[in-house]
């Protein structure tokens, strides 16, 4: 499966974890929740809920509805997309910090993800953002030594972008190891979830621009 394919089911099947929903809830959900509102169409997401159908990952329900108005389709996670969210939560390997848009995703669902799964997604998302960070800094001595102010301005809005997700992955980073484990939630059958305190990310993480900071 395609590498947005595969996000978008992670994002889809956390969102139905807590209630079924409509596909047009579906849709304004994740336009909300990752600032999607641009690049996620109805073309992008029938085709991932059709696919999850024929996995048995989800069900659908027909209601009835106005005389004049076409049947509503909800869509409900089973037992087996359950268990397909829960082996994505438990991913804390590159593939959960390489991409801005993975990050995101399961940053959002950080509240039902393991704690030391958590801190190794964290972890491993500083360690990404400080090899970029040696990046940028190298792409702009060379762009100085050219005398172009404004691929310099550019750069360096990506290095100070860079810089403050690395202030707040710190700070997360240090709240998680002073918090320990116990705070884990782990259950994917509720439909109520009690948050941490954690502050939520930069809002362009999740919508995954790069900010013009060469990856």
């Amino acid at each position: 499966m395609p590498r947005r394919s595969g996000v978008l089911e992670m994002a889809v099947l956390g969102l139905l974890n807590e209630a079924p929903m409509h596909g047009y809830e579906i849709r304004k959900r994740l336009n909300a929740l990752f600032g999607w509102s641009r690049a996620l169409s109805y073309g992008s997401l029938y085709p991932c809920l059709k696919a999850m159908l024929r996995k048995g990952w989800i069900s659908e329900d027909t209601t009835a509805s106005g005389s004049r108005r076409r049947a509503k389709i909800v869509y409900r996670i089973t037992e087996q997309g359950q268990a397909r969210f829960a082996e994505h939560l438990a991913e804390g390997g590159p593939a959960a910090w390489d991409d801005d848009e993975r990050f995101g995703v399961h940053f959002a669902f950080f509240a039902r993800t393991d704690a030391a799964v958590r801190l190794r997604i964290l972890e491993g998302r500083l360690r990404r953002l400080e090899e970029r960070l040696e990046r940028v800094r190298a792409q702009i001595e060379r762009t100085q030594e050219r005398r172009d102010a404004y691929a310099l301005e550019l750069q360096r809005y990506g290095m100070e972008s860079v810089e403050r997700e690395m202030s707040w992955l710190s700070r997360l980073i240090a709240s998680e190891r002073r918090r320990g484990p116990a705070t884990t939630t782990t259950s994917t059958t509720s439909t109520t979830t009690t948050s941490t305190t954690t502050p939520g990310p930069p809002r362009h993480d999740l919508a995954a621009p790069d900010n013009g900071v060469a990856t």
